[in-house]
């Protein structure tokens, strides 16, 4: 009887990430810095936000050394996900593609979780991951100046489902708040240790901060970094890697009403755009009332 309400508990942690998740394009948008210095800045201020609160130390230390080079790997495969994510946004200068290519998300983690937690293959969720697809090719009716975008925004969706799954794989009985700030760590020493390639080859005009950046660097790294991820983290004890992924597909659907809002980005997105936004929600609505009815099924039987 008790396990529903830790269930329920942990739908709302994750819905509430997912909001947060929302705003990260709008922030990314916002914040002058290219990418992997947007990435770096992001890092340190949501790290500073998690070693002072108790218990996160603590933590990391119960950690077995087996299960630290695991999430230390994960962290890297996260930034990875993040430098895509808003060299994404970068590259078409539109945060409503670059969330709306997120929702592929689903579809990857539908082949991955049988392959790496070894669970049962379930056919609804590559069935609603294909649906999701289909959202996807209207969505890249926007024109073609934005294909590029699209391309390293689906790149970024991959890495979000294989960080997601192996996260699901290792989570279990782990302090994750600890996690969280394992990950986060690795990412930025993957980042840091990576400045001479990056100063060869992507040269950021600027690495500091100026002016308004600092306000909404705080935001994303503290509350759309640290707080979100942490709940993400801790719903997947409760919840599958697909129905976080799957619920994570509404992170598009905030954040283009957001740009929409704050961004005034519906100047350029046509009927195609709306229809394959509206074609992934339906995608979201779906998977959780046909879990019910299969949940139900089973007990009557």
């Amino acid at each position: 009887m008790q396990k529903q309400p830790s269930k329920n508990k942990a739908y709302i942690q994750l819905h509430i990430a997912v909001f947060l998740f929302g705003f990260t394009a709008i922030l990314g948008k916002l914040i002058s810095l290219d990418e992997v210095a947007l990435v770096w800045n992001r890092l340190w201020i949501a790290i500073l936000g998690l070693i002072f609160i108790p218990g996160v130390i603590q933590g990391i230390r119960s950690i077995s050394r087996k299960n630290l080079l695991r999430f230390i790997c994960i962290g890297v495969l996260v930034a990875l996900h993040w430098l895509t994510f808003y060299g994404s946004i970068k590259i078409g200068q539109s945060a409503s593609v670059t969330l709306a290519c997120l929702a592929t998300a689903s579809l990857f983690t539908s082949i991955l979780e049988p392959l790496i937690t070894k669970s049962k293959f379930q056919w609804i969720e590559l069935i609603l991951g294909v649906v999701v697809i289909a959202g996807i090719y209207l969505l890249s009716g926007v024109g073609k100046s934005y294909h590029l975008a699209i391309i390293v925004g689906i790149i970024s969706a991959f890495l979000a489902a294989l960080f997601s799954t192996l996260n699901k794989k290792y989570i279990a009985r782990q302090n994750s708040l600890s996690v969280t700030t394992i990950e986060l760590t690795s990412g930025f020493l993957f980042i840091s240790l990576g400045y001479p390639f990056i100063d060869n080859y992507m040269p950021q005009p600027q690495w500091i901060p100026v002016g308004s950046d600092w306000t909404w660097l705080i935001i994303l790294g503290l509350l759309c970094t640290s707080l979100a991820f942490a709940l993400a983290i801790n719903s997947l004890k409760e919840l599958s890697a697909f129905i976080s992924n799957l619920s994570i597909n509404l992170e598009p659907v905030y954040g283009i009403l957001l740009a929409i809002w704050l961004l005034n980005e519906d100047s350029f997105l046509n009927f195609d755009f709306y229809l394959g936004t509206s074609i992934i929600l339906l995608a979201v609505v779906i998977h959780p009332l046909f879990s019910n009815l299969k949940n139900r099924k089973k007990l009557k039987q």
